[in-house]
């Protein structure tokens, strides 16, 4: 899985926290045709955590929040091999998608391809590193999405 068990790692550590009412914490991994179908529910946000390369120092975060736009051809669909612009194409063309989407990202120093000899099964350290960033950062995403003051109040904490 190598890096790309960021998203796995850090909705696995989000489970453990009080977050605000109405969240949802759930990992789809490779079954992305599941999260198209999740995206009709009416939710109206989602926020995605994965491993996204854009050039940047390895474990580097951020947040960006994508522009889905009108696809021309259909997306062609694959129950295993879906990544997140895929899904979201897929979902935009189904006319499922929340109002809001942001992905809080992370550099990877390696992603899988599938043609690898040898499969990496833990994170690489400048990504292992960043895990508990990213929980923070998520939160902190999540307070904004559902207008909360302060996380730390939700969590119980004191500001």
């Amino acid at each position: 899985m190598g890096d790309d068990g960021f998203g796995v790692e850090v909705a696995r550590r989000l489970r453990d926290r009080e977050l605000p009412r109405g969240t949802e914490v759930s990992d789809f991994g490779i079954r992305g045709l599941d999260l198209v179908y999740a995206l009709g529910e009416n939710y109206d946000a989602a926020v995605f955590v994965d491993a996204v390369p854009r050039g940047e120092e390895p474990g580097t975060l951020f947040v960006i929040e994508p522009e889905l736009e009108a696809q021309d051809e259909p997306v062609a669909l694959d129950a295993h091999g879906m990544d997140p612009v895929k899904v979201l194409a897929l979902a935009a063309q189904l006319g499922s998608v929340p109002e809001r989407i942001l992905v809080v990202g992370c550099e990877p120093r390696t992603r899988m391809t599938g043609d690898e000899e040898e499969i990496v099964g833990e994170l690489s350290e400048p990504v292992r590193a960043a895990v508990d960033e990213a929980v923070v950062l998520v939160e902190s995403v999540l307070g904004e999405l559902f207008d909360v003051p302060d996380v730390q109040d939700v969590q119980g904490g004191s500001s």
